[in-house]
């Protein structure tokens, strides 16, 4: 068959809390934010009225989001309530964090390396009891940059 090759699924990943969490916190039902892009910097050049020169300054990188079912038993959560509730950045050092993007076989196709992770925000589901479904939590987290290994 030629042109055998199909694009990978988004539906099969990990993330990798790493020296952070058990084997639980490695599942995640959405992952989003692994985005960079440059800051710009207009330039007007003087007799040249048709355009602004756009000249790159920085990258940028959005606020990760995670998305999971809530658990009883994680070192991930207990991590993000010692900096946000506790504000311990003594005992709570920023993490790093792997998103690998898996294969048939569990192997990884590609993965980002996200570095001097810390939580901004975490959230709960609400509750409501005319609805039957899962408490979901949502980890937003600042950080620096990331490399695609």
């Amino acid at each position: 068959m030629a042109g055998g090759y199909y694009p990978p699924v988004g539906f099969h990943f990990k993330v990798e809390f790493l020296n952070i969490g058990n084997d639980n916190d490695i599942r995640f039902q959405s992952v989003s934010g692994l985005t960079v892009e440059y800051d710009t910097e207009s330039f007007k050049e003087g007799g040249e009225n048709r355009f602004e020169h756009k000249l790159p300054v920085r990258t940028k990188y959005p606020d990760l989001s995670l998305k999971r079912g809530m658990l009883s038993d994680s070192k991930v959560i207990d991590w993000v309530k010692g900096i946000l509730q506790d504000r311990d950045f003594t005992n709570n050092k920023p993490a790093e964090i792997q998103v690998s993007l898996l294969n048939e076989k569990h192997e990884p196709l590609r993965t980002w390396h996200v570095y001097n992770c810390w939580p901004k925000k975490w959230s709960i589901s609400d509750f409501n009891a005319q609805e039957n479904s899962v408490v979901v939590e949502t980890l937003d987290l600042s950080y620096n940059f990331f490399k695609v290994i």
